[in-house]
């Protein structure tokens, strides 16, 4: 087991702890030592034991509700290569839904719909431009300095796509590729306006490009030649606004809560091609974007664009910004190799964490600010402590009294620590108690966050954490491990790891809020839909030529239409309206042998096209249970030779 400790890590005999700070490949070694069956000092060789019922008790949560009982918050997952988001009930665990974005889904018929078709982005014959993803991030909308419900973003690494979902349907409405970038992967959206004080709300979403390009993209190995780009979307639009040119790359993004600030941590600032060139630097960076003065530069055209992007591009180099009055980026250095920005809910900071140093940054967020304005001599100034941690800190969440939570990757820990407490330690008073509490877990942890964790909201209840290794803790399924995300109360001084859930990997990211902050519709308005065929009397196949219409309702337990008649090679439309105005009854249609399959909600409308090209009959049916006659609900398609 590794050593816990409730006081700050000594400065002298550090051993394994120090060295990483000077041999980041030795760091790397230690990290792959750490995913060996053999047990090390880096990883627990056995579970950590139960915590005690009593101590359960104590701490006041429980994850097992009764039946009929609902969950106090809502979690949204990134569902990694499944391409969607994962919606979850919290405290129980319980994933409720999952809501396709940029991978097609057999079951609500994404990616086969036309209207979801237009959404996912289509080449000229019509078919998918993608069918893979990579998601990572996952964030929602503020008021306020709390989510407001309105819309969650998520973003596809490999394909540079940013997805919005509406959270009164939780459904994916928009989705918009990144131009000029490669390895989309942190994004964070604003909090509020940086100039207009009556904007309390996110009108923007902040996106950054992990891997350097050719601008514009050529195949060229001068890696010399290679740039990232930090790109802002508008919240409603979805279109870009415009996009930072920078030096080194971007990883995760944090926002403030006055809208001023925008951050990116990166770990590459020598924008090297090979990961032995990325560790040539003594210290990498946070990267902070001054936002208000970069919307006035793209306002007075003091910006180029790039190739075919007709999208604005200012200068965030270092040569360029050299006048913090003028600067539109500073660049804050932070230990070598760091993972992950996160805000502190009091809005004075963003932390930093080192993952090959042990180190945890801590940087006031007024001080920044000052700099920008000419008030202060040295940037670094303004980094208020860097104290250590433990082995391989990666990301950091909050719980509203003070005290901030960092995965440990190398050490497989938790470890809860207080911010003033460290600026008191790294100002000088070695006295100050930083680190307050350790947990084991199992194993390897990445991503975590708290209840209402990045809101001035956040409460402390409970804390959720994602681990890349599971090894022993479920049945074998072969090679093939789940993922362990595990659950933690946090409302008392110790943690208390409460349940290890397995995921199918590979997810990341994840927010966790209130329930009633959001209002789900569970009906749809039948007005929503320029297509909806409002009464079963419109139904019938209409025909144009080699066009066909096919117009249809459905309402339990029949479709509109009991049968309908096509022609070898019709090019046909199916619009199908669901009429039945109850919640929880949705209707399925798959037709055999034509690859189509969808649903639709109460009140809802989709449509499909195909061309009729195999003569027969085929039975259409609905594939969602919806009545006692379900099996009945069928109509024919008829396709005449």
């Amino acid at each position: 087991m590794t050593e816990r400790k409730d006081s700050p890590l000594p400065t002298a005999g550090l051993g394994r702890r120090s060295f990483i700070n000077t041999a980041a490949l030795v760091g790397l070694t230690a990290g792959v030592a750490a995913c060996n069956e053999k047990p090390s000092a880096a990883t627990p060789a056995a579970p950590a034991p139960a915590a005690p019922a009593a101590s359960h008790a104590a701490a006041g949560a429980s994850v097992h509700l009764k039946p009929g009982e609902l969950d106090t918050y809502y979690g949204l997952w990134s569902g990694g290569h499944t391409g969607d988001m994962r919606v979850l009930g919290l405290p129980s665990g319980r994933e409720i839904t999952r809501i396709p974005c940029f991978v097609p889904d057999a079951l609500v018929g994404w990616g086969i719909t036309n209207e979801s078709k237009a959404v996912m982005g289509t080449k000229a014959d019509g078919h998918l431009e993608y069918t893979v993803a990579d998601t990572h991030h996952t964030h929602a909308s503020y008021k306020d300095g709390n989510y407001d419900g309105r819309y969650a973003w998520i973003n596809d690494k490999i394909n540079s796509r940013i997805a919005r979902i509406r959270l009164d349907y939780f459904v994916c409405d928009k989705i918009t590729k990144l131009p000029n970038v490669q390895g989309f992967h942190g994004i964070f959206p604003d909090k509020a306006d940086p100039v207009d004080p009556a904007i309390n709300y996110t009108t923007r979403v902040f996106c950054g490009g992990e891997f350097a390009i050719p601008l514009p993209n050529t195949g060229t190995e001068d890696s010399t030649k290679y740039r990232s780009m930090f790109s802002c979307v508008d919240a409603e639009t979805m279109e870009v606004r415009w996009q930072v040119l920078i030096d080194g790359n971007c990883d995760l993004v944090a926002t403030s809560y006055d809208g001023k600030l925008a951050a990116t941590n990166q770990y590459n600032v020598e924008m090297g091609a090979k990961y032995e060139d990325m560790m040539s630097a003594e210290r990498d960076a946070c990267l902070f974007f001054n936002v208000g003065r970069i919307e006035a530069a793209v306002k007075a055209g003091k910006f180029k664009t790039v190739g075919t992007s007709k999208v604005p591009v200012v200068d965030g180099t270092h040569e360029a910004n050299k006048d913090p009055k003028t600067a539109l980026t500073a660049y804050v250095s932070v230990p070598k190799n760091p993972h992950g920005v996160n805000a502190s809910p009091d809005g004075k900071y963003f932390i930093c964490a080192g993952k090959l140093s042990p180190t945890g940054t801590v940087i006031e967020l007024a001080k920044v600010l000052d700099y920008f304005e000419g008030k202060l001599e040295k940037l670094d100034s303004a980094i208020v402590a860097e104290v250590e941690l433990g082995l391989g800190p990666l990301h950091t969440a909050f719980d509203g009294r003070g005290n901030a939570y960092t995965t440990l990757f190398l050490d497989s820990q938790v470890v809860k620590w207080n911010v003033e407490a460290a600026i008191k330690f790294h100002a000088g008073d070695k006295t100050a108690k930083y680190v307050v509490d350790r947990l084991d877990v199992q194993y390897q942890p990445g991503h975590l966050n708290a209840s209402q964790s990045e809101t001035k909201a956040a409460d402390g209840k409970i804390l959720a954490v994602g681990c890349k290794f599971s090894k022993d803790r479920f049945l074998p399924v072969g090679p093939l491990h789940p993922e362990n995300e595990q659950l933690i109360d946090i409302s008392g001084e110790k943690m208390v790891l409460l349940a290890d859930h397995p995921v199918r990997g590979e997810p990341h990211d994840f927010i966790i809020f209130k329930r009633d902050l959001v209002r789900p519709k569970q009906v749809y308005t039948l007005d929503e839909f320029p297509l909806a065929v409002k009464d079963p009397k419109e139904s019938g196949v209409f025909r144009s030529g080699k066009k066909v219409t096919v117009k249809m309702t459905s309402q339990a337990p029949a479709f509109s239409l009991r049968e309908f008649k096509l022609k070898k090679g019709d090019e046909v439309t199916l619009i199908l309206t669901n009429l039945d105005k109850i919640e929880d009854l949705t209707h399925g249609f798959a037709i055999p042998n034509y690859n189509v399959n969808f649903i639709v909600n109460p009140l809802e409308t989709k449509s499909v096209s195909f061309v009729a090209d195999k003569p027969g009959v085929f039975w259409c049916y609905c594939t969602h249970f919806c009545h006692a006659l379900h099996l009945e609900m069928r109509t024919r398609m008829i396709v005449e030779a």
